[in-house]
């Protein structure tokens, strides 16, 4: 499986065998392009995508030695996305299917994102996924291959987007997500932020209050001319986020009664996270399997998308040369 993902800053794409043996995967960064404006640029990400996309398929294709007509299909990432993003993908894909007469599978992004733990073990249902990145948290459960059901969504701001904000404020090169983790380590939860919606019975997520809660904390203690530490500053939002994203997954897991529990996504990178998972999942939940996939597969990348997609090739789900980017695909749609 040749697998493209575009769907936002990275151009990737990658080899996969069997839908869990990575051969090749390969991914252009445009980090350093958009670190001056402080996150992505649109139009930016596109041009890049324009100019690497090519070079980033071949080189997958040497690394792995495999040629285009020993591959048996291409993956590629449909949505959600950057709409000109996206489309780099979906037209490279749709071109060396066509002219190769392959078959075309579109992957919504964020199921890539949970098969990138199939590299890690075979899946075993009923599974849940806390999937934390940029611009998603969501608790996804799964009776099976390719069915998701979201049982918790955030209602405003996604984790990966609070993380990046609050490091702005504090004057954090991007990406601001690493930098607090990074701080947080070094400093201690004095400030002890909100903890929201923790006693709500639902298991969806808000972090836009503990993000205006940071922002005001900050500028109310520059005002009287005093500046916070930004080690305790990042450690108190970090230990918030975590508190909150840890207790709603534990609960759900129980809830569920999943044999596996998974994180995916950018955030799954978080050492704060990692760490607290693994030390909740060892206490509250002794018969579930916790799966944690490896940091060089928790950013976007082209291999989880081509393990997504030799799922839906075993199961005939196929595009055809209409598909078109789609910025906002929901999991209904997949």
């Amino acid at each position: 499986m040749l697998g493209i993902e575009s769907s936002c800053d990275e151009t990737a794409a990658a080899v996969v065998r069997g839908g869990n043996e990575i051969l090749s995967n390969v991914v252009a960064s445009q980090i350093e392009s958009h670190k001056r404006f402080g996150g992505v640029v649109p139009e930016i990400a596109s041009r890049h995508h324009v100019e690497q996309i090519t070079k980033v398929i071949e080189q997958a294709l040497s690394e792995a030695e495999v040629s285009l007509d020993e591959i048996d299909a291409i993956a590629v990432t449909e949505g959600p996305g950057l709409v000109g993003a996206l489309l780099i993908g979906v037209s490279a894909a749709k071109t060396l299917a066509f002219a190769n007469h392959k078959p075309l599978i579109p992957v919504h992004h964020i199921a890539g994102h949970i098969y990138a733990n199939r590299f890690e073990t075979e899946f075993q249902f009923p599974l849940l996924a806390l999937v934390v990145s940029g611009g998603h948290t969501e608790l996804v459960y799964m009776k099976e291959h390719n069915s998701f059901e979201i049982i918790g969504e955030t209602r405003d701001d996604a984790a990966g987007e609070a993380y990046d904000k609050v490091a702005r404020t504090l004057g954090l090169p991007y990406p601001g997500g690493v930098q607090i983790d990074k701080l947080a380590y070094e400093g201690e939860d004095t400030f002890h932020f909100p903890r929201a919606m923790m006693e709500d019975n639902s298991y969806d997520f808000s972090f836009s209050g503990l993000k205006s809660a940071f922002i005001n904390q900050l500028h109310n203690m520059r005002q009287k001319n005093l500046e916070p530490s930004p080690k305790d500053m990042a450690a108190s939002f970090q230990a918030s986020v975590v508190d909150v994203l840890t207790t709603k997954t534990i609960r759900a897991a129980k809830e569920y009664g999943v044999k596996q529990l998974l994180l995916a996504g950018g955030v799954a990178a978080n050492r704060g996270l990692r760490e607290r998972l693994i030390e909740e999942a060892a206490l509250e939940l002794p018969g579930v399997e916790l799966i944690i996939p490896p940091l060089s597969l928790c950013g976007d990348n082209a291999a989880m998308i081509a393990a997504a997609g030799a799922v839906a090739f075993e199961q005939k789900h196929f595009g055809n040369l209409s598909l078109n980017a789609e910025p906002s695909l929901e999991f209904d749609e997949v």
